[in-house]
């Protein structure tokens, strides 16, 4: 199993993420207050996605879901930008950030060695490019939909810095993380 996961953080570096490594889920930092940040609708998705707050299901249930894993894959890939107020530079970022994290969730799932993964992304679920939750149909692709690491309370900081992973990358620069897990 050793191989299996230094195999996963290879994978990752090899698909450009910048950081990676295995987490354990018992060491995962989680507070509802993330969770807020979601309800003050910060990125503009609240109650506009399948995969966002309230429709996601609650952030206790969340947690008590996530920490039903044991360990994960947390990524972390950063992109350079041209300038702090560079917009279309963080949207190309989070885009490449996108690709790296579908291909690394299909790796995963091809190992096929898991009983059960938990795939949680930077932001939003963007698989489609309407969510169908905005005309009150069911999730055209639940087994592609991606909730965010924010909705289930995750302090991303303190997460990173357990894992001695830079949560600054340096001016000029924006960063995303992913994190897959399994048991």
């Amino acid at each position: 199993m050793k191989t299996v996961l230094n195999d996963l953080v290879k994978e990752a570096l090899e698909l450009n993420a910048t950081h990676a490594s295995i987490v354990e889920v018992a060491k995962i930092p989680f507070s509802e207050d993330f969770r807020k940040q979601c309800e003050q609708n910060s990125c503009g998705c609240y109650d506009k996605n399948w995969m966002c707050p309230p429709a996601v299901g609650t952030v206790s249930d969340l947690i008590r879901r996530a920490l039903s894993f044991k360990q994960g894959l947390l990524f972390q890939t950063v992109h350079q930008l041209e300038d702090s107020y560079d917009w279309e530079g963080m949207q190309e970022g989070q885009a490449n950030h996108e690709k790296v994290f579908r291909k690394l969730l299909e790796h995963v799932k091809h190992e096929d060695i898991f009983a059960q993964i938990l795939p949680l992304n930077a932001g939003p679920c963007m698989y489609c490019a309407k969510c169908a939750y905005l005309t009150g149909e069911k999730c055209f692709f639940p087994d592609k939909a991606i909730s965010s690491v924010e909705a289930y309370g995750i302090d991303v900081m303190n997460l990173l810095k357990h894992y001695e992973i830079p949560y600054s990358n340096g001016p000029n620069t924006v960063s995303y993380v992913g994190l897959i897990l399994f048991k």
